[in-house]
């Protein structure tokens, strides 16, 4: 695995260019506590939306995450969700857009309803048009792409089937792409792989790849390595990389042995994207030499973290370098943060397009309860920062016993776990100041609050943040810890006692 290592550094060396379907994923989470008087339907309270660009945005926003520079080309209208792809994109450190605009036409939205509890999808409301794009539309994409593509280290196709990639524009850019020399990574759709003769890999799920021979492909290594390798030969590509859900992925290659890839994910919160991470992951890993067979494990890896974190979301390459050398990347001390230094350190993680989650604590003696909430926390955001009550703010609080160890020993706890990316301490009873500053998208509790007593639940909602209470780990806390502690010390005392 130590290969990997190399692999990840060179990932801010490389180019990538994207072209495809871009679409705003927009994302209404809430409370389901009854069923409609009117219609057998939930009904659901709802806080702010959380959004992201989805389809080619969201491959674009993860190779910017892994350290990458991009390119995109696709096609919008001149509508509000318009707007909003330019600036998401715009957040985006490393992307360079050229979203060709077309007056009339509808910009992809896809709305879903989430109960928050347990993230279950309630509802998709998609708004979109798939017309194919018209000639005009198609010299205005190909003229943005092909010096783009020449430029690049490989370009990946991405197809949702909205109507930007064409015969022509797909012929045309895999030409450009070929001539050069760059590999060409295609996600794809629809019914009709033909269209993408001459691309080096392709990545279909397994239904996907059953649709594209025309017939039924059993979910087992044998019939998904036959089904591949009759697509390979059908439209001259390289390899095909099959992504199987919750049974992981598998690579059939012309040159290589086909391997399998055991899914990594240790739980599952929304698939949402997960493909568009898995494209990304690839076609970087192989354009920085991790070979064919590597890229995919590499990929599978990526995947499995994405499908851990709530909506559209994308992979890191210091959470890449978590899961494949199974050891932290990190200096602990470097994820302490100043009150006046953790600003810039946010502002930064912004600039890459990533979430923001905030929780505080005195995290005294440090116990599973402690540990379900942060990394339930970390689920919700790509960041976590942890504000972490000051030795004398821990006395105000809990007594002059308290803290039993001091400021620097919980904190150096803290930043040793590896779902934490920042430990700030503050000095007052509350994190006011400190929220303040952070601006967390996501306000992250135990729930013995109510929201109503949450710590700066106003300011968050107040630009469109969400405040989340998660359920606590019964009899779990440092104050029982302790009271068993002197419990036990006063047994100790007794027994001696009796013994003289």
């Amino acid at each position: 695995m130590s290969v990997f290592q190399n692999v990840i550094d060179h990932f801010s060396t490389k180019r990538l260019l994207v072209v495809g379907d871009v679409m705003l994923d927009r994302f209404i989470y809430g409370t389901v506590s009854r069923i409609s008087p009117e219609a057998p339907a939930p009904v659901i309270m709802t806080a702010a939306p959380d959004e992201a660009v989805g389809g080619a945005g969201n491959v674009a926003r993860n190779l910017a995450a892994l350290g990458a520079s991009c390119d995109i080309v696709a096609v919008v209208g001149r509508d509000e969700t318009a707007q909003r792809i330019h600036w998401q994109l715009s957040e985006c450190l490393g992307v360079t857009r050229a979203l060709v605009e077309v007056s009339g036409r509808v910009t992809t939205l896809k709305t879903r309803f989430v109960a928050s509890l347990h993230n279950t999808h309630l509802l998709r409301a998609d708004t979109e048009e798939t017309t194919p794009i018209g000639v005009e539309i198609e010299d205005a994409i190909l003229e943005a792409a092909q010096p783009m593509a020449a430029n690049a280290h490989a370009v990946i196709l991405s197809d949702y089937g909205k109507g930007v990639l064409t015969p022509r524009v797909i012929s045309e850019i895999i030409s450009v792409a070929r001539s050069s020399g760059k590999p060409i990574v295609v996600d794809p759709k629809g019914p009709d792989y033909c269209r993408y003769r001459g691309a080096t890999v392709l990545t279909p799920n397994v239904a996907e790849l059953a649709q594209a021979i025309g017939r039924p492909v059993k979910d087992d290594e044998k019939a998904i390595a036959a089904a591949a390798r009759s697509l390979m030969e059908a439209i001259d590509c390289q390899s095909v990389l099959v992504t199987r859900g919750e049974r992981g992925a598998l690579i059939v290659d012309r040159d290589a042995e086909t391997s399998a890839f055991d899914a990594m994910a240790k739980r599952v919160i929304d698939v949402s994207g997960a493909g568009d991470t898995v494209v990304a992951s690839f076609t970087l890993a192989l354009v920085s030499e991790a070979g064919i067979t590597g890229s995919a494990r590499l990929a599978n890896a990526a995947a499995g973290v994405v499908v851990a974190k709530k909506g559209t979301s994308h992979v890191t390459a210091n959470e890449l370098r978590d899961v494949l050398l199974s050891r932290p990347h990190f200096e602990l001390r470097e994820k302490l943060c100043a009150m006046d230094a953790v600003e810039a350190c946010v502002a930064t993680w912004r600039k890459h397009g990533l979430s923001i989650g905030f929780t505080n604590g005195c995290f005294d003696l440090l116990h599973p309860g402690h540990v379900h909430l942060l990394c339930e926390a970390r689920s919700y955001c790509d960041k976590l920062v942890v504000g972490l009550n000051s030795d004398t703010s821990v006395r105000r609080l809990k007594g002059p016993t308290r803290p039993v160890q001091s400021e620097a020993a919980r904190s150096i706890v803290l930043a040793g776990l590896a779902f934490v990316d920042a430990v700030v301490l503050f000095e007052k009873d509350t994190p006011i100041e400190l929220i303040e500053i952070v601006r967390p998208d996501v306000l992250i509790k135990g729930s013995d609050y109510s929201i109503d007593e949450v710590v700066g639940r106003d300011i968050v909602e107040s630009y469109g943040g969400r405040v989340i209470l998660v359920e606590l780990v019964p009899d779990s806390s440092t104050t029982l810890i302790v009271n068993r502690l002197k419990t036990g010390s006063a047994d100790a005392s007794a027994n001696l006692g009796a013994a003289q």
